[in-house]
């Protein structure tokens, strides 16, 4: 039953992404913006770890986790650090997902013709 959650979950979250496009004729780059700030508003107002306690995966995976990941990296540094936190924070919770998303993209880039 949790794979079927986390996949239902997963799914209505790219379906909202879908529908940003489609109806709300906006860029992919204003949808990822939006969605991230949407994990980070959530996460703010305390939703988004019991959403990931109900969803797993299906909460963990999509771009509003990583949002969700921006504002505790940035929440737990500036406790710690100060205002300096938040940025190094960010960077701090974050850095292998961006370093990942980096070394795929090259990969990618050599195996297939990238366009544009």
């Amino acid at each position: 039953m949790e794979y079927l959650i986390a996949f239902v979950v997963g799914g209505l979250v790219c379906v909202v992404g879908q529908l940003l496009l489609d109806v709300g004729k906006l860029t992919p780059a204003h949808v990822m913006s939006t969605l991230v700030v949407a994990g980070v508003f959530l996460d703010f107002i305390g939703v988004y770890d019991k959403f990931i306690d109900f969803a797993g995966a299906g909460a963990t995976v999509p771009i509003t986790s990583f949002g969700h990941s921006l504002y505790h990296g940035a929440i737990s540094e500036a406790e710690q650090h100060g205002f300096i936190g938040v940025a190094t924070g960010i960077f701090e919770v974050t850095s292998a997902g961006i370093s990942a998303a980096i070394a795929f993209g090259f990969f990618a880039s050599l195996v297939f013709k990238p366009k544009g």
